[in-house]
């Protein structure tokens, strides 16, 4: 009988090769491009690979202690954590399903039975137990191996997610304290202008006193001087928000916040061509990426445990123990007993269940590897536009510091010539006016030329790397 048993074993063990096809990835036949669009049209960029720490690049200490701080202690990140530590708990229950099932049992009763109508009299008994079970299930069909699969590739894109968060918190950590520098330098700005334009209102009054002015001209220098001071305030206002933003991303509260990072008066550039890589490189650089190919390996190992359901479910069992009605007979070889066995579960003919479920699991892949392309598809779109957006920034903050010099020299000699009263004062106020607006710009496109920055090493994946890549 045991024999017999075997030999069926082995033939429905034979089989299993048809119900656990091999997960082939698709990152080998993802819809790749060698090389960037836009990197080949600016030399700010190079085919250099990214360096996982980018933004060492800066070579600012601070803003360096600032992300580590942030990625020891922010928020997000221990949730992430904890997320990981699930992950990697559900993998390990998953993977002890290939270990024996052991159970340890003991009873003990006294009972009275009632006597009968027949004459039986009533009677006393006691009854004790204690015994061993052990049960084995047999992974023929692939049922558990897929099950382990599914988990662990569940647990690589939990890993992947945590990368993602990562990079998440040291680009956010970085906008705040470029936000932060730019803030404290269009105050700057806002101070120089309002000195500035102080001077030409002093001026003014001096010209009036003296009568070679009227009260309009006074009243316009005046008006203009107050316009220049009133956007400090909502500066200041903006600078503290993003202090506070800062203390958040380094898990601390407001009143704690780093202080020192109110030092930076300049926001942090490169002063070299930018390594950004390839294409094909962002597969392996980008988590959301390798979170959608580990959620699709997921999803095709769900569809051989439900495939596996349409097959007989085999277990071994053995028992051990002693069952006796005296306690001191517990262990006596009168009362030892042992049981050993298969169990042999299937729930054929009916199998519209087990279809059922794999057609649920099989639509799930479809969407899984749709996602897939979806993710790589946008990360690629993403990296373009990032590209695109920073080197039009640059040039445009190019030709903005052109104007900016244009201007102080033209307010300069509107200045000199409306002094010595060889020209109006409308003339000094519109260029004064004007370079006002144009010194605005420029601090408000250096502050969006490191948003851009900051958007792009986002979009190229580097940051949740311990080292350079």
């Amino acid at each position: 009988m045991f024999r017999n048993l075997m030999i069926a074993s082995s033939m429905l063990a034979l089989s299993a090769c048809a119900v656990e096809p091999k997960y082939v990835s698709p990152t080998p036949n993802a819809p790749s491009q060698t090389s960037f669009l836009e990197a080949g049209k600016s030399p700010v960029f190079n085919g250099q690979q990214p360096v996982g720490k980018w933004w060492s690049l800066f070579a600012d200490p601070q803003l360096d202690a600032l992300i580590e701080e942030a990625l020891a202690a922010n928020t997000d990140l221990r949730v992430a954590a904890a997320n990981l530590a699930q992950a990697r708990a559900v993998l390990r229950e998953s993977r002890a399903g290939r270990l024996p099932s052991t159970g340890i049992n003991a009873s003990g009763g006294y009972s009275r039975q009632a006597g009968t109508a027949m004459g039986t009299p009533a009677f006393e008994t006691e009854n004790y137990d204690i015994g061993l079970d052990v049960g084995y299930q047999l992974d023929l069909f692939g049922r558990v191996g897929s099950a382990i699969r599914a988990s662990r590739a569940d647990a690589d894109a939990v890993q992947a997610a945590f990368d993602l968060t990562r990079i998440s918190v040291a680009a956010e950590t970085a906008r705040a304290y470029t936000d932060l520098c730019s803030f404290n330098r269009q105050i700057a700005v806002a101070e120089e202008t309002l000195a500035l334009q102080q001077r030409t209102f002093d001026l003014t009054n001096r010209l009036f006193e003296g009568g070679r002015v009227t009260r309009l001209q006074t009243g316009q220098a005046g008006a203009l001087l107050e316009q220049t001071r009133s956007t400090i305030p909502q500066l200041n206002a903006q600078r503290s928000a993003a202090l506070y933003r800062l203390a958040t991303l380094t898990g601390k509260p407001p009143a704690e916040a780093p202080q020192q990072a109110l030092a930076c008066q300049a926001v942090p550039q490169l002063q070299q061509a930018i390594p950004v890589g390839d294409g094909a490189s962002l597969l392996a650089r980008r988590p959301d990426i390798r979170r959608a190919e580990r959620q699709l390996a997921a999803a095709a190992a769900r569809v051989n445990v439900a495939t596996a359901d349409l097959y007989p479910s085999i277990s071994l069992g053995g028992s051990i123990g002693s069952t006796a009605q005296k306690i001191g007979n517990i262990g006596s070889s009168d009362s030892f007993r042992f049981s050993l066995g298969p169990l042999i579960s299937w729930s054929f003919p009916n199998i519209a269940v087990a279809k059922a479920r794999i057609a649920q699991a099989e639509a799930g892949a479809d969407a899984a590897l749709a996602t897939f392309d979806g993710t790589w598809l946008l990360a690629l779109q993403e990296t373009e536009s990032a590209l695109a957006r920073y080197a039009g920034e640059l040039d445009r903050l190019s030709a903005l510091n052109a104007a900016e010099r244009e201007a102080g020299e033209a307010a300069r000699i509107a200045r000199l010539r409306y002094e010595a009263g060889r020209e109006n004062f409308q003339i000094v106020l519109d260029a004064e006016r004007s370079l006002a607006q144009i010194r605005a710009t420029v601090a408000a496109a250096e502050q969006q030329r490191a948003t851009y920055l900051i958007s792009l090493f986002l979009a190229l994946g580097g940051g949740w790397q311990d080292d350079a890549a």
